[in-house]
């Protein structure tokens, strides 16, 4: 299978298989990864997806791009109609995913990475954004979320030169990266993480992921309305009185989903 999905506890790991290609995306990947954020979105105990690539042969890769090869005869192959490119850049969706990226990330790779809520790097892994070598712009996101995610001119300098060597550590330097490891030990650090996440509460987590994403850079008066809309839905869950009992029990709480 191009995509791979396996689910452990409340983690659902989504990896991209296509060592041969750099797991380079194609209609398949794209299918792929639509296909199993369905899977994630509709399982309830499922609370935190992981995106990451397979190793290859050569080393670690997350995820070269777009297939050059199909894109030249099949330029929209690469897309589904609910989540753009590689069937994730423009979906919807209501779980937080982190990346777990070891070894580069580039193109269409990076545009993945960008439409991830949360990123695990290897000190191996490397961003870029090179279309504009290929007569091409980054049509994935990349060009208004790399912006949001790094300073301004440092995205301009990358978009404009196609530069391919913009390091893990940089990414982490300027906020892109959540945490830094090393080699190979991505996705087992991003595992760690989505325990940590997966800790609390999920309908609490994933309107807070709602709210963040909503109302950040929006006026205030937008975010108060949103934070009192969320806080009104999480009193009226099960889950709310079971977190007030395990506080006043010392005890972890035992999360629901209701």
């Amino acid at each position: 299978m191009t995509v791979e999905y396996e689910k452990q506890g409340n983690v659902a790991i989504i990896t991209i298989n296509r060592p041969d290609a750099r797991n380079a995306v194609n209609s398949e990947v794209a299918q792929g990864i639509e296909a199993a954020i369905d899977q994630m979105e509709a399982d309830d105990e499922v609370w935190v997806g992981i995106l990451t690539g397979a190793q290859t042969e050569k080393g670690y890769i997350f995820c070269a791009g777009a297939d050059l090869k199909q894109m030249a005869v099949d330029p929209g192959g690469m897309t589904t109609a609910k989540g753009g490119f590689g069937g994730f850049v423009m979906r919807e969706r209501t779980k937080p995913v982190i990346a777990a990226v070891d070894g580069p990330a580039l193109a269409g790779g990076t545009e993945l990475v960008l439409a991830a809520d949360l990123v695990v790097a290897s000190r191996t892994a490397k961003f870029g954004i090179p279309e504009v070598k290929r007569n091409l712009v980054a049509a994935a996101g990349g060009l208004f979320r790399l912006p949001r995610k790094i300073p301004r001119n440092v995205a301009m300098e990358l978009a404009l030169t196609g530069s391919l060597d913009f390091s893990a550590e940089r990414a982490h330097h300027f906020g892109w990266v959540n945490r830094l490891c090393e080699e190979g030990e991505a996705l087992e650090t991003a595992k760690a993480l989505a325990a940590e996440i997966a800790e609390n509460a999920p309908l609490a987590v994933r309107e807070s992921r709602k709210i963040v994403i909503e109302c950040t850079d929006q006026p205030d008066e937008v975010g108060w309305q949103m934070s009192n809309e969320g806080i009104a839905k999480m009193f009226a869950t099960e889950d709310l009185m079971e977190g007030l009992t395990a506080f006043a029990e010392k005890r972890a709480p035992q999360w629901k989903g209701r």
